[in-house]
């Protein structure tokens, strides 16, 4: 889970008197001003980098972590569209082929997809018959088993510091919400003790490395950028960078763009070649940015980025409000990339690592 820690105030150390006596207080001791984080280097041939500058007000609120429950029913309220069309079915239903039927069009949509709400409904069937359930309560608690059962393999922590630096390629069309996940994700690796380097390989959607060095800005982060515009060289640079800096975690931010625009996910295939040749191995990650509200086109998006990229995870956004939460079903039977992350809202807090029982539960209700 993300560690969130306030900041305390700076307060000067008085010494103790030795014996209590009339004198005047003196006045407080000045406190340093903290100097700003070093530039990154250059490669040869590369243009400027845009380092970070301390704002004079904190631009992003550091809380205290909150609990396991209140992220539950931040969840709940989330996907509470999808819950109410699911376990209204339940209440005081009888066990017969309409409860199956309206259990069918409700996942459907939720848009499970039609492969995974054949296999919830074929599993359950058999799982009533066999234990010999006979009221709604036991068959509902049967559904969540089914389901907990078959998006735990989607369920997968995100490993830290298995490289110096650990690379990671994030991709995902225009909307996804991109850009503010990286920034978010950033937040999460220095919450862990993660040093970040972010590079504006997003050079195809105007505003977009401004967007990302604003969010450099509210982690203290620095961004490399070039004015040329080619998303490889800055992902080179960027790796070339961390490299030498001795960065822990280096995050490629790439242009957004549908998977049917072949001539852009060329360009895609482009950059994680170049960012190998920046670094053996690299990238280590490379994650797929997917909006929650777009339903079955998100398994399409999966499936066309993994064809091309080979993704290592995924982070599922914007789930707060809609009523197409059961897209992980369908991505778990069809296509089961690991989620790593899932996001109900705008705040730091509202990007958590995706746990299947928490899911299920604020699903079913």
């Amino acid at each position: 889970m993300f560690s969130f820690f306030k900041k305390k105030p700076v307060v000067p150390e008085t010494p103790p008197a030795a014996a209590p006596a009339p004198t005047p207080t003196a006045p407080p001791a000045a406190v340093p001003p903290v100097a700003a984080p070093p530039a990154a280097e250059l490669q040869p041939g590369s243009q400027p980098i845009s380092a970070p500058v301390p704002a004079a007000e904190p631009l992003l609120a550091v809380e205290e972590p909150a609990p396991r429950q209140s992220w539950i029913s931040r969840l709940k309220a989330g996907l509470s569209k999808t819950s109410a069309n699911l376990s209204i079915l339940f209440v005081g239903a009888k066990i017969d082929d309409d409860l199956y039927d309206e259990l069918e069009a409700a996942l459907l949509m939720a848009d499970a997809g039609v492969d995974a709400t054949q296999y919830l409904l074929d599993a359950l069937k058999r799982k009533v018959k066999e234990d010999k359930l006979l009221d709604a309560a036991a068959v509902k608690a049967a559904l969540r088993t089914l389901m907990i059962d078959l998006l735990t393999p989607l369920q997968r922590p995100f490993e830290l510091g298995r490289h110096q630096p650990l690379v990671m390629m994030i991709s995902g069309v225009n909307g996804a919400g991109k850009t503010t996940t990286i920034g978010k994700l950033a937040k999460h690796m220095q919450s862990h003790g993660q040093s970040v380097l972010l590079a504006a390989g997003d050079t195809f959607r105007a505003a977009a490395r401004e967007q990302l060095m604003v969010w450099g800005q509210r982690n203290n982060v620095t961004v490399i950028s070039q004015a040329s515009g080619d998303p490889a060289a800055v992902s080179f640079d960027a790796v070339q960078s961390g490299k030498a800096r001795g960065i822990d975690v280096v995050m490629v931010d790439t242009a957004g763009r549908l998977p049917t625009q072949l001539h852009l996910m060329e360009e895609l295939k482009k950059v994680k070649r170049v960012i190998g040749k920046g670094m053996e191995g690299a990238p280590h990650e490379t994650l797929l940015v997917i909006d929650g509200n777009t339903g079955q086109n998100a398994l399409a998006q999966v499936k066309a980025f993994d064809d091309a990229l080979q993704l290592t995870g995924l982070v599922i956004t914007k789930l707060d409000g809609t009523a197409k939460g059961g897209v992980l079903a369908a991505i778990a039977r069809v296509r089961p990339v690991p989620v790593y992350f899932i996001g109900i809202g705008e705040k730091i807090e509202d990007l958590q690592p995706f746990v299947a029982a928490d899911f299920v539960e604020a699903l079913l209700g």
